[in-house]
């Protein structure tokens, strides 16, 4: 049996990404019900919210899921309380360092796994007490570090002892194979999920992932410390462009606020920020999640086979 699959009791060693305003209680229960692990987003949401929301996926799914943490959020220190009082099983976390509550997470017996950038972060988790790792390369949607996945993954594999889970430009079985070649012992996927039956965006977020090219997407806020890849659109051009004229920072916050929720619920094609990654231009057509992910890993057996005799 599979390092992840065994750790999270699951049937494919795959975890859905934390994805901010998209990740609720639908699409984490499907995950799960299909054979991954499915991840709640905690993100801005408040304490009762993503409580409710683990709730409700109880009522959809009995397969284990969990509950993704962004450390930057206001309210991350009460949602790291409410995983333990709702007796979830998993946490991964992204955007810092989740040391502070590493002890207390533990006491209860939940999985920990972070989302790291750099091979330095990883062996910093290790230590701390994480149960296994997400490295994540700069091909992925959203809040992105500065490491491509292939240079990524095998500097963590030879860093750490725990498993490592590969983010960023998987987005089919290729990738999946390309992801255990490195060293990894699972993936994690988010952009191949947007066009999900059960992934819960305006379909306008949708039609532009379907459409969208191997060059479609761009880096935000660079500049500022906080890169983001989102898919080109009126927004996002208008972003770079002040940023490289050097505009402020407070002019180019009021531009991205609320840009991502415009982009989830309202479908905002000027003003929105739709985030996805590189490989958005091998998603080209909407499936339920049961079929996204048996198409993911279903091949690799066959062609693991075959690379043997490579």
């Amino acid at each position: 049996m599979n390092e992840i699959t065994k750790l999270l009791g699951i049937k494919y060693p795959l975890i859905q990404g934390g994805m901010a305003n998209i990740a609720d209680h639908r699409l984490a229960s499907a995950v799960s019900n299909a054979g991954g692990l499915g991840l709640i987003a905690g993100a801005a949401d408040d304490k009762e919210t993503v409580r409710n929301k683990i709730r409700l996926c109880r009522e959809l799914t009995d397969k284990p899921f969990g509950v993704n943490i962004m450390l930057m959020s206001p309210h991350a220190d009460e949602i790291a309380d409410l995983v333990v009082e709702e007796k979830v099983k998993v946490v991964t976390t992204g955007a810092g360092n989740p040391g502070k509550y590493m002890e207390k997470w533990k006491q209860a017996g939940i999985i920990v796994i972070p989302v790291v950038a750099s091979s330095t972060l990883g062996v910093r988790m290790e230590r701390a007490g994480a149960d296994a790792i997400v490295a994540e390369g700069q091909e992925a949607g959203g809040h992105i570090g500065e490491l491509t996945t292939m240079a990524l993954i095998p500097q963590i594999v030879d860093q750490v002892k725990i498993p490592v889970i590969a983010a960023g430009g998987i987005g089919d079985y290729r990738g999946v194979l390309a992801a255990f070649a490195l060293g990894a012992k699972g993936v994690q996927i988010g952009t191949a999920l947007l066009v999900a039956e059960e992934c819960p965006i305006h379909q306008n977020y949708k039609d532009m992932v379907l459409k969208a090219k191997d060059i479609d997407t761009i880096v935000t806020g660079r500049q500022t410390g906080a890169p983001v890849r989102v898919l080109k659109n009126p927004m996002a051009r208008e972003y770079v462009r002040l940023s490289n004229q050097g505009v402020s920072l407070e002019e180019l916050e009021k531009m991205t606020l609320g840009s991502l929720k415009r982009a989830v619920f309202n479908g905002d094609i000027e003003t929105g920020s739709f985030m996805a990654g590189q490989i958005a231009g091998l998603v080209n057509e909407t499936r339920p999640v049961k079929a996204i992910i048996e198409s993911l890993f279903e091949p690799v057996e066959k062609y693991k086979e075959e690379l043997k005799i490579l």
